[in-house]
């Protein structure tokens, strides 16, 4: 048996926390390229417009897609950490630490992710 080590404990925790931060980083760039096509729609409203309707479409759907992207990896992530930290012994454990804390706040962040996709759908039609 191997002596225990905490620190691998908390290595997860940084792995957890980095794919949340990504996830957060892909959701706010498909926010912003799904809004985007609100500007394009703008645009297209002008007489000189050199933009079409469907350039707005396209943008709208690829932000929905960016959305989507991020809250799955922020849900798969909270689902791999929270399988590996079920294989640690107690003794690599963190006796006085909530462990719960990361795995509550990535999931809530994942399925706002996904509603936010959902909102991003909605308001588009």
């Amino acid at each position: 048996m191997s002596e225990p080590d905490p620190r691998v404990f908390f290595a997860a925790e940084r792995t957890l926390l980095a794919w949340l931060r990504t996830g957060l980083t892909v959701m706010g760039l498909g926010f912003v390229v799904a809004r985007f096509g609100l500007f394009l729609r703008l645009l297209a409203l002008q007489p000189q417009a050199i933009f079409h309707e469907h350039h707005s479409v396209a943008s709208a759907i690829l932000g929905v897609l960016f959305v989507l992207a991020g809250a799955v990896a922020v849900l798969i992530a909270t689902v791999q950490h929270q399988r590996f930290i079920a294989t640690l012994s107690r003794l690599d454990l963190p006796e006085s630490y909530n462990r719960s804390f990361a795995i509550v706040l990535s999931a809530m962040v994942g399925v706002l992710g996904l509603l936010l996709a959902a909102y991003l759908v909605l308001s588009d039609t």
